[in-house]
């Protein structure tokens, strides 16, 4: 069974900044502030990868212990499947925290229209728009991802309803199965977007800090 991958976090720029008083920084700046605080909100993100990864990769584990011992010993599958619910309820609070930290991110990012506005330079500001607009479609994608697996957490759970059933049909479980993994296939692909428009904002945002002047540091 396809899981989720691991999701690619933005990346935090450290610049050099000329102006001192905070009520004489540029829209830049300010644009600047206000990005590299979205890092911030999704350090939550951040933290989930891995421990998501690692509770699918023990739920597989028992998943794949319920396939090899077969519906005879019933004790055991019984067992071995609430052990496995348990985990698919630690992936669900898991993916919970991870799409508070991104709806934390955007409501931050929301805080750059008036800077945007700001902008006297007219290919800056269409950079910035551009900017904008790549972020709220990444946002958008991290929102069917969590409609796809909460869904796809929904049919493992029920599958390790199945497994319990002492009169489950082998038809019951492969149709079961089947919608698993039609589901981790949409999870993937969409996962797979949203990574894309990861890699794709921070390449814009470095770019915009450059055309903006900024000294990134490191470089």
């Amino acid at each position: 069974m396809n899981k989720k991958k691991l999701g690619l976090a933005i990346l935090f720029f450290s610049i050099f900044l000329i102006s001192g008083c905070l009520n004489q920084r540029t829209a830049p700046e300010k644009m600047y502030d206000v990005m590299e605080k979205v890092v911030v909100a999704e350090n939550a993100f951040k933290e989930q990868q891995d421990p998501l990864v690692q509770a699918e990769k023990k739920e597989k584990a028992l998943y794949d212990q319920i396939i090899s011992i077969g519906m005879k010993e019933h004790d055991k599958i019984e067992q071995l499947s609430n052990e496995a619910i348990s985990l698919v309820d630690e992936r669900k609070k898991l993916m919970n925290l991870e799409t508070d930290s991104i709806e934390k991110s955007e409501q931050v990012f929301k805080e750059l229209t008036p800077y945007i506005k700001e902008l006297k330079d007219n290919s800056l500001k269409t950079d910035a728009k551009n900017l904008y607009e790549l972020m709220m479609e990444r946002y958008k994608l991290h929102d069917q991802l969590q409609v796809a697996y909460f869904q796809a957490l929904q049919y493992d759970m029920e599958l390790y309803q199945l497994f319990k059933n002492r009169d489950v049909s082998i038809d019951q479980i492969e149709e079961q199965l089947n919608k698993i993994n039609m589901k981790y296939e949409d999870v993937y692909k969409i996962n797979e977007q949203f990574n894309i428009q990861t890699e794709k904002y921070n390449e814009l945002k470095l770019a915009f800090y450059k055309k903006a002047g900024f000294k990134i540091e490191g470089e």
